[in-house]
């Protein structure tokens, strides 16, 4: 339990009410209780504020006066809301040992730091650090490397050759290091293109469950440090995202694109193959990339949602649009 006071000084933010106010736990304005902290982040929720009956809340300087409780002023109410959360709600802390289930190759060094789960297995030359914890059933294959405080839930694979940083969170179902869509095109049919290189993954990365990182065909895949995916994400083989890049579910990545740092990958959008994203895109949700991007922005492809009989009439028109543009440039010629 923290005081706001406590809370304050270790992040930053400003106290308007009592600083003796403690919390313990985090809520939503609409659910929380006594005892709870919640947060005031996107204006749709400020009709919610006056009713909370948490014992306090993070906001922005024009909100305290809609606020009945205390309040932690920040001029970044989410992120504080994050710290202050992580605070309230740590991990779990690690049950250092190897379980009697686990089958750990005598070529691996377990520092005594490390939880290695039932059913867990560590292939041939696979590198620990400290406070590690690999999760029940999680594989990990032959000259794996994994840094301190990284942290495989139950069921990840990592196939052989797969680098990991410091202090990463791979979520249930994450594989990592499986081949790559490498195929040729031969007379008799398609040959499989053998994939031979492997995965490097920076420092602070978490992966969503049922997530995929392919190998490098030749070269490593790579993630740079801070990267973010979330569940049910792909990315191709000798794939480059920078760091600080965010991938929001059901969005993908083909192979042998670079994606620059600190872009935000709306969900369900899609990036194609041998192209390269520049730092600070933003992809709105669904959207469909086929070509390189140079020019910092926000991009979108796709038409929000529209009522069913209007979207067919815009369908309509869509397919006349050539037939229209021939229409224009003849109409162009006959009055020069």
């Amino acid at each position: 339990m923290f005081s706001l006071a406590e809370l304050a000084v270790r992040f930053g933010c400003e106290v308007h009410g009592d600083p003796e106010t403690r919390v313990n736990a985090v809520g939503t304005l609409q659910t929380a209780g006594e005892g709870c902290i919640t947060f005031l982040a996107n204006p749709a929720y400020k009709k919610h504020l006056e009713t909370t009956k948490a014992s306090a809340v993070i906001l922005a300087s024009q909100n305290i006066d809609a606020s009945p409780v205390a309040c932690l002023v920040t001029n970044d109410p989410y992120a504080t809301y994050a710290a202050v959360a992580t605070e309230l709600h740590p991990p779990a802390a690690l049950r250092p040992g190897v379980h009697p289930r686990a089958v750990v190759d005598p070529s691996v060094k377990v520092p005594a730091s490390c939880e290695i789960g039932a059913g867990a297995v560590l292939g041939e030359n696979v590198e620990l650090g400290e406070r590690v914890c690999v999760g029940p059933n999680t594989v990990i294959g032959d000259d794996s490397v994994l840094g301190n405080d990284t942290r495989l839930m139950a069921n990840v694979t990592l196939y052989h050759n797969v680098r990991i940083g410091e202090r990463c969170l791979l979520h249930s179902g994450v594989v990592v290091g499986a081949d790559g869509f490498g195929i040729a095109q031969t007379a008799s049919g398609w040959r499989k293109v053998p994939q031979v290189g492997g995965v490097t993954i920076g420092n602070d990365v978490e992966i969503g469950a049922a997530s995929t990182v392919d190998r490098g065909a030749i070269d490593d895949t790579c993630i740079g440090n801070g990267v973010k995916l979330d569940n049910l994400t792909q990315v191709g083989h000798n794939v480059v995202v920078g760091e600080h890049t965010v991938m929001a579910a059901q969005s993908g990545i083909a192979g042998s694109t670079t994606v620059g740092a600190r872009c935000v990958i709306g969900g369900r959008a899609a990036i194609s193959g041998h192209l390269t994203v520049c730092d600070d895109v933003y992809l709105l949700g669904r959207a469909s990339v086929s070509r390189s991007i140079s020019t910092p922005g926000a991009y979108s492809s796709v038409l929000p949602v529209e009522e069913a009989g209007k979207w067919r009439k815009l369908a309509a028109r869509f397919k006349r649009l050539d037939e229209m543009a021939k229409k224009i440039r003849d109409l162009e010629r006959n009055s020069e």
